[in-house]
């Protein structure tokens, strides 16, 4: 598949949520109107009383209620507005509907949500309760691509909070949102910045990606696709047979930077030449400081 990030523009960003909007807000204050990358441009909400809708409109943000009256009728309406606002991403965000394999397969690559758990554990409802009862000593949340299945897409980027002895549902919950406040809009940056791709994006490379275990994946697609932005395809599949190729370090290294910034990767990526450590600096300091 033809990848299209980065845009060399700014990217118009729709959100689509049900609820309270505490992610769309995090979207909201990370894509504001000049953000170099993107802005959040539309909201759109199958429920009219979801306080979302005026999360976004009190940043001047156009939302629209559009009300459940069966999936084909909802995602007609969103898809004309989508077509119609230029569109390039779509994010989910607390929307508590399961939308249609046209619509994924239109938007696949494109479309994201968040999910409170290290997926593949505990995709659909009731996480925090099944992850407390299952004597779980830590959780977090998913960033990942859209596909046809419940929770079942590529992952893009996860992060962990610990769970404490006494935590409830409610305190775990809210430990894990203020997680995702966080890790939505820098998987979004990742997205918009070229460095997350399915594996689809890879083509040959897909299958290989795919044999690795579901939170391994992320990492090689991020290497993989930083070496695309250095102009280095034809290194890609030394990342699986000659990881020591320098440039091929730098973007292993750069993709669990990425994931877990911990001093010691820095360092590691310090000894590299010159010209590796710069590119891939590069691309940390843009994720890491969007603006």
């Amino acid at each position: 598949m033809a990848w299209p990030f980065p845009l060399g523009r700014r990217a118009r960003l729709a959100v689509l949520a049900s609820g309270r909007g505490t992610n769309l807000e995090a979207l909201l204050q990370a894509f504001p109107p000049g953000n170099p990358l993107g802005e959040v441009v539309l909201v759109l909400s199958d429920n009219p009383e979801a306080l979302a809708l005026e999360r976004a409109r009190r940043r001047g943000v156009e939302a629209f209620a559009l009300p459940w009256r069966g999936r084909k009728a909802f995602e007609g309406e969103a898809l004309g507005l989508l077509r119609a606002r230029g569109v390039d991403a779509v994010l989910l965000a607390g929307f508590m509907r399961l939308l249609s394999p046209s619509f994924v397969e239109a938007w696949y690559g494109r479309l994201l949500n968040i999910h409170p758990s290290l997926l593949p554990d505990y995709p659909g409802l009731n996480v925090h309760q099944r992850v407390l009862a299952a004597g779980e000593k830590e959780t977090g949340s998913t960033v990942h691509f859209v596909d046809q299945g419940m929770d079942t897409g590529p992952i893009l980027l996860q992060g962990r909070v610990p769970v404490l002895p006494g935590d409830t549902p409610e305190a775990l919950e809210a430990r894990v949102l203020r997680l995702e406040h966080r890790l939505y809009p820098k998987a979004v940056r990742l997205l918009l910045l070229g460095l997350a791709r399915p594996p689809e994006a890879f083509g040959p490379l897909a299958e290989p990606l795919r044999a690795l275990p579901p939170r391994e994946r992320p990492l090689y697609a991020r290497a993989l696709s930083a070496l695309a932005l250095w102009g280095k395809e034809a290194l890609w599949p030394k990342a699986f047979s000659e990881p020591q190729d320098p440039w091929v370090r730098g973007a292993l290294l750069l993709a669990h930077l990425l994931a877990c910034p911990h001093p010691a990767l820095r360092e590691e990526l310090s000894t590299l030449p010159e010209g590796v450590r710069e590119a891939a600096l590069g691309l940390w300091t843009r994720v890491e400081s969007p603006l």
